[in-house]
């Protein structure tokens, strides 16, 4: 009898854990995120995020009916009616990956608060608090910080050369817009440069467009004619990089290696891996908490989130690859701070109280302290994930 009752109970329980991973797997292929890029794949920006979204989908085992995307979607009332339309579509979970998107992303959220919104570069989730839209951003300035050791041992090259003198280290710098996202990122690519190459200074040029193939192929000419013998650049297309191989002036990137289209000056990119990020809101959208995906998350180097390009042998200076591989471990150790305040000044004074709108509001009031211990607090170590850095520093020749 007590064998008989010991099976009877075997098959019930078996029959309880097929249901249960029978409705995971109805609730998996049920499953649809929908993305919102701002352009499409011809933009280097995009294509990254496009490149992660594929492949985070593609780990997780989602197949292509899961997987929505809308390109070409503008920083306008446009993000809202994509959105919509995933909604209606079925999507579980919807992601934009652009600033400008943000506002519709929340309207969106708090219309349809069964779905969740996730949001790179954002700022206002971490204020607004809605249990289902989330921005995301990296520390991406280590990224930057590690290229511009690249670009600063490429200048000490040329100078031991006597290709320019110590005081022409000049780097030109094609920027988008004047935001803090950029000059953070321009900051702590000059800092890594002058971390090797302390004569570097830099030159800034703003092409107002996060896209514009002839406007950065323009404003990278321009910056090499005012006599800038490295360029690098916070814009999301090719145009500088193809304007550095013309002239022969080597050329740092952003998002993706362009060694293909600049063999003889590409020298390495930083760029942000959102695999990682991507996984994480999926797997917790799927498992039906999405209520858990932090407010305001922050990947770094340790995450595989702040990666870089391969480094082109053929133009890095020898000792690049050894002197990048340093300071990320003492980024790992935390001994190396990107911003550390006694490295840089402003307006010929150290930098020892700074109040930055981290609690963004439309006149950008400045609202929180974010100078301590000797180091300005950027994004993983601070108080958003989204850039907050917006000073222009000594050597950096920029327009506010």
């Amino acid at each position: 009898m007590k064998k008989v009752l010991s099976l009877i109970l075997a098959v019930l329980m078996l029959l309880t854990l097929t249901t249960a991973f029978a409705s995971c797997g109805d609730a998996k292929d049920d499953f649809k995120v929908g993305f919102i890029f701002l352009h499409d794949e011809n933009s280097t920006y995009d294509k990254n995020f496009i490149d992660a979204a594929n492949a985070a989908c593609a780990a997780l085992g989602l197949t292509e009916s899961q997987i929505i995307m809308k390109v070409n979607i503008p920083e306008g009332s446009e993000c809202y009616d994509a959105a919509c339309e995933l909604v209606d579509a079925g999507c579980d979970l919807v992601f934009a990956d652009s600033f400008g998107h943000e506002d519709f992303m929340i309207q969106a959220a708090k219309e349809f608060p069964d779905v969740q919104f996730c949001h790179a570069t954002g700022t206002k989730a971490h204020t607004e608090k809605l249990p289902n839209f989330h921005n995301a951003f990296a520390s991406i300035y280590e990224g930057r910080y590690l290229a511009g050791i690249a670009a600063g041992m490429k200048l000490n090259q040329m100078i031991s050369e006597g290709k320019i003198t110590a005081d022409k280290a000049v780097i030109g710098y094609v920027g988008a817009w004047a935001y803090a996202e950029v000059k953070s990122g321009y900051t702590s690519f000059f800092l890594g440069a002058r971390s090797v190459c302390p004569t570097a200074t830099m030159k800034v040029e703003y092409t107002n467009s996060w896209f514009d193939i002839a406007l950065e192929k323009s404003a990278a000419e321009k910056l090499i004619n005012d006599g800038c013998v490295l360029i690098s650049q916070h814009a999301d297309s090719e145009g500088a990089p193809k304007a550095c191989e013309d002239a022969g002036v080597p050329n740092v990137a952003y998002n993706i290696s362009t060694i293909s289209i600049a063999p003889n000056t590409a020298l390495i990119s930083s760029k942000i891996n959102w695999q990682p990020y991507m996984q994480l809101i999926i797997t917790k959208t799927m498992e039906g908490k999405g209520a858990d995906i932090p407010y305001d998350w922050c990947g770094g180097i340790e995450e595989g989130s702040v990666q870089l390009t391969e480094l082109n042998s053929k133009v890095a200076a020898p000792g690049t690859q050894e002197a990048i591989d340093a300071a990320i471990a003492a980024f790992k150790a935390g001994t190396l701070k990107v911003f550390d305040t006694s490295k840089f000044t402003v307006n010929g004074a150290k930098l020892d109280s700074y109040k930055a709108d981290v609690d963004s509001d439309a006149n950008f009031t400045p609202d929180t302290e974010v100078i301590t211990d000797g180091y300005f607090n950027e994004s993983a170590d601070g108080f958003r994930s989204a850039p907050y850095f917006d000073l222009i520093i000594d050597g950096i020749e920029a327009k506010q």
